[in-house]
């Protein structure tokens, strides 16, 4: 990897890196907020979910704009709308103004993170050093969160709005360095898929793809509210629904779809995403009621509710330098398998949860978590992105964000729902602690769904290869040993330009194939899949 190359990447780790620490310190700053703008449960309750449904909703659209309008293009503009509306939040003097600016600031994000991760899976080619570039991207990402929980404590005790501030100059930084390091991409000729073109894009189907997001992820947050407006619930269900279908339909006819739908006929690339889902959505549903137990049924403040998170930031270190090692020795499934494993292990640890436990109770499980992120979460990255064309690799970015932002939102609503159904409207004493432990079994449950799933994926490498999307043959979730079936180049100009860094853009031909216009099967011969080699 070169100087240039490895400029980029932290580049781009930087940005995914604020991306996880503004989520996690806007967790921590909801309580400061609400009392200083004197917002309501339920008002307060869309700062987190809306900035969730502009992400979920618009970035599927974000990955195939990237993949169509340009990588480079894309996320410099919405990093800077990023910066533009974190700083209108921390402005915000009304309840209305932070609900707006997180929503815009989600959305931003939803064009952003599949773009920096795009131009990872295009300049880096597939093998040992892709996978360990989004090793590194992912537990950069883990570790944001993990540390925006500390760094959200001490800034909310200055003061909520330096939570919103704080990201503007460090997203500042980032937009300064990536216009100097990001390589600009080459025109390859006009098309109704070139870089910097919008001829030919797919309007209805971006429009259909993009609404029916936003309903069902609006549905899945109201899944809280349990049986309270059920009839807008599954209203917005069935309008997201019926609005997936004219999707559907749009992409089949038309000549240049937003989306190949052969795409999504990989077992592989599902059955990654479905991991990712249930993994993330555990996670997300026990952060949350761990952080009600700690502040609320024990009293700690914000600030030692984060300290006593941090060893679920053990990942930012070993994603990076163990999760490698494991990868190649013992291929990507099950080193999935064994992080979901883990997290099973640690959320089955705080069933039994008492009204007074010790710290030493609970660090076990915090660490294990920490562990399962690092085993599970970049190796599901690397399996939801190898083996899809280049001119694809923003829509695979996509799709695996949107899972996991489908399994956050559907982790805290459905824990949430079960705590607020067991702890009934009385308050009794110990209806509280009740309602926590019988919420604690959806993380339990949503963690060995996913290992079944990817035990599904270890069964089917086994038995041989199949089919994947974009030619070629897969095995399980992901290759069995990069060391394997990836080698090195034989020097640097192989893989790299002049400028350090790969030549990402794809030609007209992947654009031709991405579009529809060849055969589900028939990809760029710039794409060679590991095992075709």
């Amino acid at each position: 990897m070169s100087g240039r190359a490895r400029a980029v990447l932290l580049v781009l780790c930087g940005a995914i890196f604020l991306e996880g620490a503004d989520l996690a310190m806007m967790n921590v700053a909801l309580p400061s907020i609400r009392a200083d703008l004197g917002l309501s449960t339920g008002s307060l309750q869309w700062v987190m979910s809306g900035y969730v449904l502009g992400y979920g909703g618009f970035i599927l659209l974000g990955g195939r704009t990237a993949d169509l309008l340009g990588r480079r293009r894309m996320f410099l503009l919405w990093l800077t709308v990023f910066l533009a509306f974190s700083g209108l939040g921390g402005l915000a003097s009304d309840g209305w103004m932070l609900l707006v600016a997180r929503f815009v600031t989600g959305v931003a994000a939803a064009f952003t993170v599949p773009a920096g991760l795009s131009i990872i899976t295009t300049m880096f080619p597939e093998g040992p050093r892709r996978a360990k570039a989004l090793l590194i991207y992912a537990g950069t990402s883990a570790g944001g969160f993990s540390l925006g929980l500390v760094v959200g404590g001490l800034l909310t005790s200055i003061g909520w709005r330096w939570v919103f501030f704080a990201p503007v100059a460090f997203a500042a930084a980032i937009l300064l360095a990536a216009l100097r390091l990001i390589p600009h991409e080459p025109r390859t000729g006009p098309g109704p898929a070139g870089p910097g073109s919008v001829r030919g894009f797919d309007l209805p189907g971006a429009v259909s793809v993009t609404g029916a997001m936003l309903l069902i992820v609006f549905a899945v947050v109201r899944l809280e509210h349990g049986t309270e407006e059920l009839g807008r619930t599954l209203g917005a269900f069935a309008a997201g629904l019926a609005l997936l279908g004219v999707f559907v339909v749009v992409e089949r006819r038309s000549a240049a779809p937003l989306v190949r739908l052969g795409v999504l006929r990989s077992g592989p690339l599902i059955r990654a995403n479905l991991g990712a889902m249930m993994f993330v959505g555990s996670f997300f549903g026990f952060q949350l009621l761990a952080v009600l137990y700690l502040q609320e049924q024990r009293g700690w403040s914000a600030m030692r509710t984060s300290l006593a998170l941090l060893p679920l930031g053990v990942d930012a270190v070993l994603a990076p330098t163990l999760t490698p090692l494991l990868v190649r020795r013992f291929g990507n499934v099950r080193v999935i398998l064994g992080g979901l494993v883990l997290a099973i292990a640690a959320y089955a640890l705080f069933l039994p949860l008492g009204a007074d436990w010790s710290y030493a109770l609970m660090a076990p499980a915090f660490l294990l978590i920490g562990l399962a992120f690092a085993l599970s979460y970049g190796p599901l990255t690397i399996a939801a992105t190898e083996s899809v064309p280049r001119s694809e690799q923003g829509l695979a970015g996509g799709l695996l964000y949107t899972s996991t932002q489908f399994g956050a939102a559907l982790g805290l609503s459905v824990a949430s729902t079960v705590d607020v159904a067991f702890t009934g409207p009385g308050h009794a004493p110990g209806a509280a602690l009740e309602g926590l432990r019988a919420a604690l079994v959806v993380p339990v449950v949503a963690a060995v769904i996913g290992a079944l799933v990817t035990a599904t994926g270890l069964r089917r490498r086994t038995r041989g290869p199949g089919p994947v999307a974009g030619g070629g043959t897969g095995t399980g979730i992901g290759t069995s040993s990069y060391a394997a079936t990836e080698p090195e180049p034989e020097s640097e100009s192989e893989s790299e330009s002049a400028t350090g860094c790969r030549d990402y853009e794809p030609t007209s031909r992947l654009h031709a194939s991405s579009s529809g216009l060849l055969p589900p099967g028939d990809s760029s011969p710039n794409f060679v899949h590991p095992q075709d080699r």
